[in-house]
């Protein structure tokens, strides 16, 4: 468990490294039919490379969620446009990974992203943008704490299309009570 940032019970999470890809990639395509149309993940070597390129940006942190026993991969969180300052924010995005799915094991790696987000980042607030129709996704930050603040049309660009949107949030001061 080489490179472990956050350890939990049944899970932990790990940067991704270049080792990772012909897992990841095989994974990403089994999960396809699960994650369309909310998340289009990597499923080229080239789309895995910019994903690595991108995690190293100072205001990007990723994580690969893999199971405490067996090391498999289970899923991705990805913090995006941390923001310092007055803001002292970022936006969450995250996939399972097919052989995961409904298993718990994302809950407990957004709970260690959490504590990775609040604790070590030390950041006040973490924004998680969801299409209204993904209720799996919109229980997961439920569950987490995370609460309903708004809708935006026609938000991100998902798959080519601006697609609807719900905002979560949740502060440190809400996952503090927890």
């Amino acid at each position: 468990m080489r490179g472990v940032i956050e350890q939990g019970r049944r899970a932990y999470l790990r940067a991704p490294r270049p080792s990772d890809r012909d897992e990841f990639l095989r994974l990403a395509r089994a999960s396809r039919e699960l994650h369309r149309p909310w998340v289009y993940a990597p499923e080229t070597p080239r789309e895995f490379a910019a994903y690595l390129g991108r995690c190293s940006n100072s205001t990007e942190r990723c994580f690969l969620v893999c199971r405490q026993d067996g090391d498999a991969l289970v899923g991705v969180y990805n913090l995006s446009q941390i923001a310092r300052g007055f803001f002292e924010s970022a936006y969450l995005g995250y996939y399972a990974f097919a052989p995961a799915a409904g298993q718990g094991l994302m809950a407990d790696g957004l709970g260690l992203v959490l504590r990775y987000t609040f604790r070590k980042l030390k950041l006040h607030r973490l924004e998680a943008n969801i299409q209204p129709d993904n209720e799996r996704s919109k229980r997961l930050v439920e569950r987490a704490g995370f609460r309903y603040e708004g809708y935006s049309p026609r938000y991100l660009k998902i798959g080519g299309r601006w697609r609807d949107h719900e905002r979560w949030a949740i502060t440190r001061e809400d996952w503090a009570g927890r």
